[in-house]
């Protein structure tokens, strides 16, 4: 006779069951009492659970939770085998005798579904019988979750959803949505630990956790999963989650070349974001497209079982982009632009007389910006301006040349632009390569501090101004103050050193020194020099910092 084996269970006397032999459900699985398994289908292959309910009116719950494809599940019973012979001399039946007694037996079906849809199987008394759970995929190998528990009301190991389980939309941007939910009761009157996860994606709403992990993976193995037989290998082993045995394809020579592997294709990721929040009711999701409809998922995740439960998905389109107006540019006037970040401006010139040339003069105050022009549709210029730049394009009759514009990632930029026909028309001073300041520090005193800056070949005017800060003053407050555009007019008349002229035809010697007196000994000084051009405009060198000698 064959040994029996009892199989996992929670509580022998509801819900165990006694095999005499494992070969008897080949092929086959058994559900747990109690615990949520997950496991695969392959296309068109059936796979079928079992479990026992050895009581009449005995609760049961049993709960499908299709992955990534819609199943068909069906749920029947049938009387248990007798245990023993008609002789009552207590000996087991053979076992082809009991194999019969189940296999040929079509069993009363319960309930089935077809669909992917999270569905439940709930009665409050079963009679007692041998279970079986038949499952299938008709469209593509995949992944599933099956629960069964006899004691569903103490148990409650999916988050219940409040009597509203709808997702609002409290707030719509352009670039943001606000998400609202009512708590879980789980939550709020039982006290259990749950975590909300929002989904975000542009393709649809999901039904469960499981179906947005199987799209966010971007292993999808599953989806070419070799059929069971001899070309299972264990390359294929390790997509499915299980360690490969190496010692198998050493059993089969065809495995030792790497070239007879299975080779995953490798597939677009999926546009697909997942976000858990913790145990708030409200969340605001950014950093969205204008313009794009957007699919919303909230489940309500018990982090002591892992287990989780959808709320009603929903979906909502962000405001469009608020249109850009295009700016007028005059002819030989200097424009002010300020674009936020990331963002662009778009301006238009349209001079009035024919012309040979165009001249844009830039001047980026901040960090450097993205300049593109186009002449009647035509792309003539695409450059990153930093600093102060100038383009001569040629020109055309009755031509129309629209700016772009476009800001830094780091923050909001700004800059001054002037656009001409007329080549003399120069409002910004010409700028040498190198605006750096340079310290001699030999020549610091206690009073006094020695620097140097370049000039170029054509003559300017240069201010210097100081301006005394603490001590801990540093780099990162010194960049918040690099605007280049702010003239010497935004500085106090105290701050002024001195303006001086100056420039050198050639030009290795266009370089000029200035010793600045009367500064207080062991104090920091922030040192800034502006080159003014001849239509008034200014641009400002690049900040130093210098300190005086404390003792002398």
């Amino acid at each position: 006779s064959s040994r029996t084996q009892k199989l996992p269970t929670r509580d022998e006397e509801l819900f165990q069951m006694q095999i005499r032999d494992k070969a008897f459900f080949h092929d086959s699985s058994v559900i747990p009492d109690g615990a949520e398994i997950s496991s695969y289908l392959f296309r068109d292959t059936p796979k079928r659970y079992f479990f026992v309910v050895e009581e009449d009116n005995t609760p049961l719950a049993v709960t499908v939770t299709p992955c990534d494809a819609p199943l068909e599940w069906k749920l029947s019973v049938q009387e248990l085998p007798e245990e023993t012979s008609g002789e009552g001399s207590g000996e087991p039946e053979p076992l082809e005798q009991q194999k019969q007694q189940i296999t040929n037996e079509e069993g009363t079906e319960l309930f089935s579904y077809k669909g992917n849809d999270v569905e439940y199987f709930v009665s409050s008394s079963s009679p007692s019988g041998l279970y079986q759970l038949d499952l299938l995929s008709t469209e593509k190998d995949t992944h599933f979750k099956v629960y069964a528990t006899t004691t569903p009301e103490s148990d409650q190991p999916y988050p219940e959803l409040p009597y509203d389980p709808r997702i609002d939309v409290t707030s719509l941007g352009r670039t943001t949505v606000t998400l609202a939910w009512k708590p879980s009761p789980t939550a709020s009157l039982l006290k259990q630990p749950i975590q909300y996860c929002i989904v975000i994606n542009k393709e649809h709403n999901f039904k469960s956790l499981c179906a947005v992990e199987a799209k966010l993976s971007s292993d999808d193995a599953f989806m070419i999963a070799p059929k069971p037989g001899l070309d299972f290998s264990p390359f294929d082993f390790a997509h499915f989650g299980f360690p490969s045995d190496n010692n198998s394809g050493k059993e089969r020579g065809f495995l030792k070349s790497s070239k007879f592997g299975r080779q995953t294709p490798s597939k677009p990721r999926v546009d697909l974001h997942k976000i858990c929040i913790g145990n708030k009711n409200i969340f605001t999701v950014s950093d969205l497209k204008p313009d794009t409809q957007y699919y919303f998922d909230m489940f309500a995740v018990n982090t002591n079982t892992n287990m989780s439960t959808a709320y009603v998905g929903t979906f909502a389109r962000t405001k469009e982009e608020a249109k850009q107006k295009t700016v007028e540019l005059k002819d030989g006037k200097v424009t002010d632009v300020f674009i936020k970040r990331k963002g662009a401006k778009f301006l238009r010139f349209a001079p009035v007389s024919s012309h040979q040339k165009v001249t844009f003069s830039i001047h980026s105050c901040l960090d450097a910006i993205q300049i593109q022009v186009r002449r009647d549709g035509k792309l003539l210029l695409s450059q990153s301006v930093e600093g102060v730049r100038q383009f001569q394009l040629r020109g055309k009759a009755k031509a129309k040349y629209l700016i772009r514009l476009k800001g830094s990632k780091k923050g909001a930029s700004m800059l001054k632009i002037l656009a001409t026909t007329r080549p003399n028309k120069q409002s910004f001073p010409s700028l040498p390569e190198d605006t750096r300041i340079k310290a001699f520090d030999k020549l610091r005193t206690c009073s006094s501090v020695t620097v140097a800056w370049l000039g170029t070949q054509e003559r300017n005017k240069f201010c210097i101004y100081k301006r005394e800060v603490d001590e801990n003053y540093n780099e990162e407050q010194k960049k918040r103050e690099q605007n280049q555009c702010l003239g010497p007019d935004t500085r106090k008349k105290s701050e002024k050193v001195l303006c001086k002229y100056f420039h050198s035809q050639n030009i290795q010697k266009a370089v000029t020194t200035e010793t600045i007196r009367g500064l207080q000994p062991g104090k920091s000084y922030l040192l800034d020099v502006y080159v003014i051009g001849h239509g008034g405009h200014s641009v400002k060198y690049q900040s130093k910092l210098v300190k005086t000698r404390k003792f002398c």
